[in-house]
């Protein structure tokens, strides 16, 4: 079963919606389709705005109001429920276990769309969630441990839909229905759900795509339901802003998060090694979306989880337990948990050059220790690590969202 989540987890985040944003792309070209503390000299702590108890008129979902067309729901028992704890391998070998327990009670929530999952034969998937739910489960259901979980079951285009281009249908209202069912289920959740909780938003990939345009148009001009937003990170897609600043491009009020300490803003970044950096047909990195031509005033946002402040930090992973574990292959045996980790083998940074702005990988590898000298997750230099965005930074994201609800809590 690992190695089966594993396959589609990966196979899963090869594809997106649009990396900027978009979600009109109508591209089928099978090619491109569309625990770190804060570091020193970090922004002040942003104190958390009073959220109001009524961000939206009352509202019933015909589609959302049944559970059954959610993926992860706090009130049922999903794949968001399931075991995520992680082996930490040090590097003499030794290991350690980190364990996650899901917490139906926890103060704030979490509102999260999947990247690209699903195996329909058609253009969008239906409301049954079967792939959707074994990459929520390697991406996020571990954050269920802080936050309780809502992540709608939306008629995503599919992988079929991205790489089949003689696929028939109506392309242009394919790209429509994945906003409209997003839309549809965030007006249900805040009005049946949220009851003045603080939410943060989480997405990857095509879920980036719908995710910056539900905050674009929804959310970030509304007072009352921006007032709500603790944090959010927006991975494997494009968030633009004028270079050298943190607010006034996509979005013209939530900024981009530069201290742990800060809510009300955003994590996003799009990974590459430092080896292989973004060619420059890469489809991430970029401010301006697939086919756009680059706005030179602008630039794709990029946090470092590990350092949000800037500079370089170790990057905290938990990847899908495999057999890569260990140099030679004779310690795997010794994680028994779904996930594993390796602290101190990654680190990070943010990257400006040229039209491309990035979080640089780069592994730190020791020949004399038992355990890898690298990870898994590569395709070629246009998607970079876009198989591994979440992975590779999931226990740093965490870290960060603990301190950022903290915060909030406490300014509440």
């Amino acid at each position: 079963m690992r190695k089966r989540r594993l396959a589609v987890v990966v196979l899963a985040s090869l594809v997106i919606a649009s990396c900027g944003g978009d979600d009109s792309s109508d591209s089928t070209d099978t090619a491109a389709p569309d625990t770190m503390a804060p570091a020193t000299d970090a922004p002040a702590a942003t104190d958390a705005p009073a959220p109001t108890e009524a961000p939206v008129e009352p509202y019933e979902s015909e589609v959302y109001s049944d559970p059954a067309n959610w993926t992860c729901r706090p009130d049922t028992t999903d794949t968001c429920d399931d075991d995520t704890s992680v082996t930490l391998v040090n590097a003499d070998g030794s290991i350690e276990v980190l364990e996650f327990a899901p917490d139906p009670d926890a103060p704030v929530d979490c509102f999260y769309l999947y990247p690209t999952s699903s195996e329909d034969a058609t253009l969008n998937s239906d409301y049954s969630a079967g792939n959707e739910r074994i990459t929520a489960y390697g991406q996020v259901a571990r954050l269920s441990s802080v936050c309780r979980m809502f992540a709608p079951t939306y008629r995503s285009v599919t992988l079929a839909g991205l790489f089949n281009p003689s696929l028939p249908g109506d392309r242009a209202q394919a790209w429509s229905l994945p906003f409209e069912d997003v839309q549809d289920a965030w007006k249900h959740y805040l009005a049946n759900d949220n009851q003045g909780r603080g939410v943060i938003l989480l997405s990857h990939s095509q879920g980036t795509g719908q995710m910056t345009r539900l905050i674009d148009e929804v959310i970030d001009g509304d007072e009352a339901q921006r007032s709500l937003i603790v944090s959010a990170a927006l991975l494997g897609g494009s968030i633009a802003v004028p270079r050298g600043d943190d607010v006034g491009g996509r979005f013209d009020n939530l900024p981009l998060c530069r201290s742990a300490e800060q809510v009300g803003c955003i994590m996003t970044y799009a990974t590459f090694r430092d080896t292989k950096p973004p060619s420059p047909d890469a489809f991430f990195g970029k401010a301006a979306g697939m086919g756009q031509a680059p706005d030179p005033t602008q630039e794709a946002g990029c946090t470092n989880p590990a350092a949000l402040s800037g500079g370089t930090g170790d990057l905290l992973s938990a990847f899908s337990t495999a057999d890569w574990g260990f140099s030679d292959g004779t310690g795997t045996q010794k994680i028994t948990t779904p996930f594993m980790s390796f602290p101190g083998l990654v680190s990070a940074q943010c990257v400006s050059e040229g039209d491309f702005s990035y979080l640089q990988v780069t592994m730190k590898p020791d020949s004399s220790d038992p355990r890898t000298d690298d990870i898994r997750g590569d395709l070629d230099d246009r998607w970079g690590l876009h198989a591994v965005d979440w992975e590779i930074g999931a226990l740093s994201i965490l870290d960060v969202m603990r301190q950022q609800i903290a915060v909030w809590l406490a300014a509440d």
